[in-house]
């Protein structure tokens, strides 16, 4: 083993003089700082999208009041009726409605229920309290506005979330953003490096003196653990702005999902390392490497975006079962962690799969490392380099 640790001292050393490393660091870090610090600013401002509102049974007399009351506002805001309070639950817990009223002003929502939509609900239901008063008494406006004051509405959580879960989410998702950003980066480097010294010869020299095997993990492991070492300082850095900036509160929750994130960044990381690794011995030039590594990027990509478009999904049956799923585990399964819809023998489970699938992925990809690492000239395909046999 003391070659494959002089291989990936090598690499450490070598990689982290460069200029392009330094710079790029410093850019990561003043962009992830930069980051926190808007997200600080503008956290809790409401959005543009449309809310939609169930009206139970004869709560459906409040849609006009709600409509025109959210449009003053400036809000969007779409009422359908819904015909119980069952079956109201049932579509805001699954996220089919933003919120549901009931005729005795009660409202359900699966969370919380925002600033915006409980001003617009509060004003509309105090509106045709006003309105029925006026109407069935003949009162006076005068009389009737002390009452419609008195007007409050009942807030039900289907699914209440805790104290701590927000600042959850934001290391979750600031963690599986590092993750992606240190598997694409450090990975694809792993592939890079192995053509480059495959197209100057210098690979020939290494083999002279190590076994190829050796030297494929001298490589992965001295990569990695520089990105280990560039996602643990991009962590510290993000935990420290937010605790600065007011988004992180409590320490310990930190800690927790800091460790989670450095794990699922190992088993990213090896898992698409020693792919790139197989995908860079199979060509001879830098300018061939994405005819074999693209599949493995557009691979990368899915894992990321599935992330990053899926922080209002986590507990669709979707997200669910692709937090499951290697590689997709890596980025999703942080953040269900950081959402408490998962158990710690589900987390466990999850990573079992994940490095059973590290493992094949490592399995093949010394197998076409070994057979193709010497091979100079035409490209080795994915299918010609499967079918080789020692």
């Amino acid at each position: 083993m003391n070659s494959v640790w002089l291989i990936a001292w090598r690499e450490i050393t070598t990689r982290s003089r460069t200029r392009a490393f330094l710079i790029s660091n410093a850019i990561m870090l003043i962009v992830l700082v930069a980051g926190l610090i808007v997200v600080s600013i503008f956290v809790g401002r409401s959005s543009t999208s449309t809310d939609k509102i169930g009206l139970v049974g004869t709560a459906s007399s409040y849609s006009a009041a709600i409509t025109s009351t959210a449009a003053a506002a400036g809000d969007h805001v779409r009422t359908e009726q819904v015909p119980d309070v069952a079956t109201a639950r049932d579509l805001v817990t699954h996220g089919k409605l933003d919120a549901a009223l009931t005729a005795d002003r009660q409202v359900i929502v699966k969370n919380d229920l925002s600033d915006s939509l409980r001003q617009v609900l509060t004003s509309a239901v105090s509106q045709k309290a006003l309105a029925d008063n006026l109407r069935s008494h003949r009162l006076t406006l005068q009389q009737v506005a002390p009452r419609a004051d008195q007007v409050s509405l009942t807030v039900t959580e289907t699914k209440p979330k805790d104290d701590e879960y927000w600042q959850r989410f934001v290391l979750a998702l600031a963690g599986s953003v590092l993750l992606f950003i240190g598997v694409t980066q450090f990975a694809a480097a792993v592939g890079v490096g192995v053509v480059e010294e495959k197209a100057t010869r210098v690979v020939e020299i290494l083999l002279a003196a190590v076994k190829p095997l050796h030297l494929l993990w001298g490589k992965i492991l001295g990569v990695g653990l520089l990105g280990l070492a560039q996602v643990t300082v991009m962590a510290a850095a993000g935990l420290i702005t937010a605790s600065a900036t007011g988004l992180l509160t409590l320490p310990w929750t930190a800690g927790g999902m800091l460790a989670a994130t450095l794990v699922w960044f190992l088993l990213g990381y090896t898992f698409f390392s020693t792919l790139y690794a197989a995908g860079g011995s199979m060509v001879s030039r830098q300018e061939e490497i994405n005819s074999t590594t693209t599949p493995i990027l557009v691979l990368l990509m899915a894992t990321g975006y599935l992330a990053f478009f899926g922080t209002s999904n986590l507990d669709s049956s979707f997200y669910k079962t692709m937090s499951w799923i290697p590689p997709f585990s890596s980025t999703l399964m942080p953040m269900q962690i950081a959402a408490g819809n998962v158990s710690i023998l589900q987390v466990i489970g999850s990573a079992l799969v994940m490095a059973a699938a590290c493992a094949i992925a490592a399995w093949v990809a010394a197998r076409i490392y070994a057979h193709s690492v010497l091979r100079v000239g035409a490209r080795v395909s994915w299918g010609e380099a499967l079918r080789l046999r020692r």
